[in-house]
This record gives C-alpha cells, sequence and structure tokens, in this order.
C-alpha cells in the first residue's frame, strides 16, 4: 500500500506533476467558488474556449503560448465587459458572440498550420506529466499572485457577486470589479491548461467548488473547501492515471465527478442518502421519557 503511494514520487516529472496540479486546484477552487455563486459556468467555458487564437498565434510567431493565451483570453474578457454594457446587448449574448467568433478564428487559424495541428490533443486534453521546471515556477507565481489579488479585493468581489444593487449604492465601480474577476478567472483557466487541457478546465473550476457548496452556507468554508476538493482531485486523478494508465486529464476531473456526488448522496444537511438514514434513525428511536426507577414508573425529572 505505501510502494504504490510512494512509487510515483521517485520519478521527477510525476513530481512536478503532483506539484503543479495542487497548485492548479488550489487556485481553480477559490477561483470556481464565485463563478458557481455567480452562476456564470458558460462564461468559464467560453474563456477557455476563446484562447484558440491566442495559442496559434503564439505558436505561428514563435512566442510563448501561455503568454499568448492569457493576451486573447483578457481581450475577450474585456470585450464582453464592454459590449455587455450595451443595453440591447446582455452578458450572455456578448459572451456568446465573442465566445464563437475567437473559436472560429482559432480553429481557422490552427487549420492554417499543418505542424500546429500534431499538438493539438495536448491543447484540448492536456499533458500534466508534460510540466518541467519552469512551468512550475510559472503556475507557482500565477497562482500565489491570483489569490492574493482575490484575498486582497474579496469583500469589494463578493458584494459585486452577491448583490450588484447594493454594490452600486455603496459607490463600487461594477464593471471595474467584474472585469478583476474576469481577468482572475482568465488566468487561472491558462495556468491549467496544460494540466487538464482546455475541454476539461471547467471542471476544475465548477465541481469542486459544487461539491463545497453542498458542505457548507459560509462564504469563507466554501472556498477554503473548494480549494481543498480541487488539490484532492487531481492528486487522486494522477494516482489513477499512474496505477491504471489512463489520461491525466480525464482521471482528475473523474475524480472530481466522484467527490461531488458523495457530497451529493451523503452530505449531512443537504445529501440525498444521509437526512434520510438520520430520519429513519430518529423515527426507529423510543421516546425519551426520563429516567424510570425500578418498579417501572416515569419520574419526574
Amino acid at each position: 500500500m505505501i510502494d504504490s503511494l510512494l512509487d510515483p514520487w521517485q520519478l521527477p516529472f510525476m513530481q512536478h506533476a503532483f506539484i503543479a496540479i495542487v497548485i492548479i486546484g488550489v487556485a481553480a477552487g477559490a477561483i470556481g467558488t464565485f463563478v458557481v455563486l455567480r452562476g456564470v459556468g458558460f462564461l468559464g467555458d467560453a474563456l477557455a474556449h476563446a484562447i484558440f487564437p491566442g495559442l496559434a498565434i503564439a505558436f505561428i510567431t514563435g512566442g510563448n503560448i501561455m503568454v499568448g493565451a492569457f493576451v486573447a483570453a483578457v481581450i475577450v474578457s474585456l470585450g464582453i465587459g464592454t459590449i455587455s454594457q450595451n443595453r440591447r446587448v446582455n452578458n450572455d449574448t456578448a459572451i456568446g458572440v465573442l465566445f464563437v467568433g475567437a473559436f472560429a478564428l482559432g480553429i481557422a487559424l490552427m487549420t492554417s498550420q499543418a505542424t500546429f495541428q500534431r499538438d493539438l490533443t495536448s491543447f484540448l486534453f492536456g499533458s500534466v506529466l508534460g510540466v518541467t521546471r519552469d512551468d512550475l515556477e510559472t503556475i507557482a507565481i500565477v497562482a500565489a499572485a491570483v489569490l492574493a489579488i482575490l484575498y486582497w479585493f474579496r469583500r469589494e468581489i463578493t458584494i459585486v457577486s452577491f448583490d450588484r444593487a447594493f454594490a452600486e449604492a455603496a459607490g463600487l465601480h461594477l464593471w471595474r470589479y467584474d472585469q478583476l474577476f474576469l481577468i482572475l478567472l482568465a488566468l487561472t483557466i491558462v495556468m491549467g491548461l496544460q494540466m487538464v487541457g482546455n475541454v476539461l478546465i471547467l471542471a476544475l473550476l465548477i465541481t469542486p467548488a459544487a461539491t463545497a457548496r453542498l458542505l457548507t452556507e459560509r462564504l469563507w468554508v466554501m472556498t477554503v473547501l473548494a480549494s481543498l476538493f480541487g488539490a484532492l482531485s487531481g492528486m487522486i486523478g494522477l494516482y489513477v492515471s499512474w496505477h491504471w494508465q489512463v489520461a491525466s486529464g480525464a482521471a482528475i476531473v473523474l475524480a472530481a465527478t466522484a467527490l461531488f456526488f458523495a457530497a451529493y448522496l451523503f452530505a449531512p444537511a443537504s445529501g440525498v442518502i444521509t437526512p434520510r438514514i438520520r430520519h429513519a434513525l430518529h423515527q426507529s428511536r423510543p421516546e425519551h421519557r426520563g429516567p424510570v426507577d425500578i418498579s417501572g414508573e416515569h419520574l419526574s425529572r
């Protein structure tokens, strides 16, 4: 048992993978908390696909692919915020227009480069086992920046997320904090690109946070739990990938999904099964009437 846990750690590339996925899991869980509470999962999916033009342009020009992906995500997020200011174009419409447009542009650029198509699978499904030491340092710095900014502006982002009318009355600039949140989300998505890929990154943003939501009503507890579940999903997924020879990105997402359904079924207050079991046990217990003397008569307290 111990050997099966320690074996993967003997190899440097697995050490890098474990550290990287824990960092990504923590950051994605924290940001994902606000994605879930805002109900903007579609936005996360849109940003994940909107990075394709940045990937393609960076590849064609010989630039840094991660930088290209981030620039594209920021441009799209700012475009969404700007276009949605028009009262005739709501937020979902702006997301849909730019998401599809950016994705189509990325596909057009990709298909024009025969050599780029060979790397398309790694961008779609990730390659956590290919993380280098330099990648690890970059991920750690970006994740630390994301978490620090999220913590520093936690009050403003929370108020804007829960009560926009109150936030506006309190003098908070809604557009400014919306864009800050979108940039943090874009950074997190770009970080997770190499870990689980474009197709599966949304799961790391949504599933751990949704799992935590089943277990608590308190925001800070939910944020901590979401980060823990994100990191735990990554660890479990890598062990499954190592021992059963399955794709690492898919294994990580399936681990997160399994944790969600465990919480869905057995959460103490909101689970499907646990409250029913507790209720059944309570119903089966005889009513407590206080101590009884040896004659069997009820004694007053």
